[in-house]
């Protein structure tokens, strides 16, 4: 496993403490220069690579949002999106860059880990070595033994309905997220699991819903400690080499262990290719590394209109009955619709965190891309 140290930032790159203020150019340069800012472990790609054909045509959503019109590179301008990838059916039917990007540059995906490390939760219960989620976490854990843990299980942690509190507020430097930010910038290896043994009761475990990016985190040791490798490792093995990813990919670090709620950074095509993986219900040539019917399970609503019209399952969003999601906070954004065949990859840079206009206007130019599909059924792709 290679490993990079944050080390000396360069002066025009953002500095690490102030990675949930950063706006306009900083963002764009720090999203995408993570490596250079944080310490990283580094997901390793393999020697294939999962073909993504090109249409021999595109498609060309026109979308409304409002009295607002325009087509895609006028929903990128306004929504600060700094890259869109649609593969319908196997085949790019859209791809577009901006700010600067390019295919080959790595972006960060803030939540959009949450839903690979549970990923890797059904992955390590395939390798036998977890033994199930309805497993108290205290199994794995034990050091949250007499906590306001103590007997919640590992699928109420999954649906983060463990009933514990928790303070997602991204814009409060002194919330349980924005302290966690903290010793991710210091590098520090403060320790997650002391700051979880704290946390109060809330409610009765399995009986509210409630955003803890706490508790992918407590995942993500959970997978660590029972396969005996860094979530990286465990990554690349399982999915990244055999999928047949592009790139390599980036895992960012605190104190040497990933942090499994955030902050991996992955090129837009591979970001497509995961939605293309999940919505294959997790096989690689010809067999699933899940659990029978994980991926029907992970995207399934155990909690209807968590955020919004947003139902929420094994750490993925469910937008629609038979779509589902991985999102991340400024705009970052896997949407996979299996019965159309298509997946929706967006990275993107927010001013806020979950602004409801660019919610809205992402909703929208997602209902043109489904209109714009049937005009991208051609009978023969070129490659790249």
């Amino acid at each position: 496993m290679a490993t990079q140290a944050g080390g000396t930032v360069a002066e025009q790159l953002p500095k690490r403490e102030a990675l949930l203020q950063w706006r306009g150019d900083a963002q764009v340069e720090g999203y995408r220069h993570i490596d250079r800012i944080f310490s990283t472990h580094i997901v390793r790609r393999g020697a294939k690579v999962h073909p993504l054909p090109v249409a021999a045509l595109a498609i060309r959503p026109a979308y409304r949002y409002g009295t607002e019109s325009g087509s895609a590179d006028d929903y990128m301008a306004r929504n600060r999106a700094a890259g869109l990838l649609v593969i319908h059916k196997g085949q790019i039917v859209l791809e577009k860059y901006a700010l600067g990007i390019t295919p080959h540059d790595r972006w960060i995906s803030f939540s959009i880990a949450k839903s690979l490390t549970s990923t890797l939760l059904g992955a390590a219960i395939a390798d036998g070595k977890i033994a199930g989620i309805d497993v108290p976490v205290t199994r794995y854990i034990p050091e949250l033994k007499g906590s306001a843990y103590d007997g919640v299980t590992i699928r109420q942690v999954l649906t983060m309905r463990s009933g514990v509190g928790w303070n997602e507020d991204y814009a409060d430097p002194d919330s349980d997220v924005g302290r966690l930010a903290a010793s991710m910038a210091h590098d520090s290896g403060a320790s997650l699991i002391a700051t979880m043994q704290k946390l109060p009761r809330a409610a009765p475990p399995g009986t509210r819903w409630h955003y803890s990016t706490g508790e992918s985190n407590m995942i993500g040791i959970i997978v660590t400690r029972a396969v005996g490798e860094p979530l990286a490792d465990y990554l690349s093995r399982k999915i990244w080499r055999r999928y047949g990813m592009e790139s390599d990919a980036s895992w960012v670090t605190d104190g040497g262990v990933e942090i499994g709620g955030c902050c991996l950074n992955v090129t837009l095509r591979d970001y497509g290719r995961i939605g293309l993986f999940a919505m294959g219900g997790g096989v690689i040539e010809g067999k699933s590394i899940l659990p029978p019917g994980w991926m029907a399970q992970a995207t399934s609503a155990y909690t209807d209109h968590a955020e919004g019209d947003l139902g929420y399952g094994y750490q993925w969003w469910v937008p629609s009955p038979g779509a589902f999601a991985a999102i991340g906070i400024m705009g970052q954004y896997i949407y996979v619709d299996p019965r159309r065949e298509t997946v929706i990859a967006e990275i993107s840079a927010w001013p806020n965190a979950g602004d409801d206009e660019h919610h809205a206007r992402q909703a929208a130019f997602r209902a043109a891309v489904i209109r714009a599909l049937p005009a991208a059924i051609t009978s023969r792709p070129r490659h790249r």
